[in-house]
């Protein structure tokens, strides 16, 4: 079968946003209006709902198409708008894909079979066909073994290509060795995203088109600066922002239960993340400290208040 031509791309520093929460588990639908325009005033060069960040677990059918639905009059052609359609089987992927398109959303993130924890060729290539018959929007694929169990080798990843709209990849695998196979061999037919943040700096380096990773948004409107930096040679501006971006991450992902960390540090800077959806909770007083501290050493909530009403 062959690929159907993507029509969209997915580039620069795309942020996977959270979900906003309300303590009894609804969604803060104004507040995650406002977290697409905080991130928008940012400067990202898109945007990413229903992700991992998104909670996206979690979601009804129903509440995607609504999330999507609010982004993409937000994002109002700003920039782009992909939705995360990640499910066990086919049919959840499709239901998703549906709702997102239904919302107008511009592409969709999808990752090979969670839960499962195994797939073959035959079968990860079997869901991207599947999925790109049923809802013909471009897709970033998603390559995240500590969420699914599986690494979609390079030979995995073109004959999915040959058979979907992929026009992405986002590269989760922490591997620096796999990274620079998918590089090498994939670059020029999609753009590769960067996932973890110590990898953003080495991997734009490597030719790698952006990143949607977890930690730039901490930053604010200074993040702009990563795409520029990444292409240049490494000096000690490179260094310290790719110490930072380490830091910032080990904090973030050593803290509670994702994403937990992310909606308290989002909340620190005073943008409206709510809290996190059962059966995942807050962070503790304790946490709380270190992540503050954290920030602290960084920065990164020295004259929040301003930087958000400037963003």
């Amino acid at each position: 079968m062959a690929a159907r031509t993507p029509t969209a791309t997915l580039a620069g520093n795309i942020p996977a946003v959270v979900t906003p929460f309300a303590p009894s588990g609804d969604i803060l639908f104004d507040a995650f209006a406002e977290l697409i325009e905080w991130h928008i005033g940012n400067g990202v060069d898109g945007i990413c709902v229903a992700g991992d960040n998104g909670e996206s677990w979690t979601l009804s059918v129903e509440e995607r198409r609504r999330l999507a639905e609010r982004a993409v009059r937000q994002a109002r052609g700003r920039v782009p708008v992909a939705v995360g359609a990640s499910g066990v089987s086919a049919r959840q992927s499709i239901a998703y894909a549906e709702a997102a398109a239904a919302a107008g959303a511009d592409a969709l993130m999808v990752q090979p079979q969670s839960y499962v924890l195994k797939g073959s060729t035959s079968e990860i290539v079997g869901r991207y066909a599947a999925l790109a018959r049923a809802v013909p929007l471009p897709i970033m694929a998603y390559n995240s073994p500590r969420r699914t169990g599986l690494n979609m080798e390079v030979e995995t990843l073109r004959a999915v290509c040959d058979v979907a709209p992929v026009v992405a990849l986002k590269e989760s695998s922490r591997d620096m060795f796999h990274l620079t196979h998918v590089l090498e061999a994939m670059g020029a037919r999609l753009n590769v995203l960067i996932g973890p943040c110590p990898f953003i700096l080495p991997g734009l380096a490597l030719g790698a088109k952006g990143f949607v990773s977890t930690g730039p948004e901490l930053f604010g409107p200074r993040a702009r600066r990563l795409m520029g930096l990444g292409r240049e040679a490494p000096s000690a501006e490179w260094r310290e922002w790719h110490f930072a971006l380490s830091r910032v991450y080990e904090a973030l992902m050593g803290t509670g239960t994702w994403p937990a960390a992310l909606k308290c540090a989002l909340n620190l800077l005073g943008v409206p993340a709510g809290v996190p959806r059962d059966p995942v909770q807050p962070l503790g007083p304790e946490q709380e400290a270190r992540l503050r501290s954290a920030m602290e050493s960084l920065g990164l909530l020295a004259g929040a208040g301003a930087a958000r009403a400037a963003g």
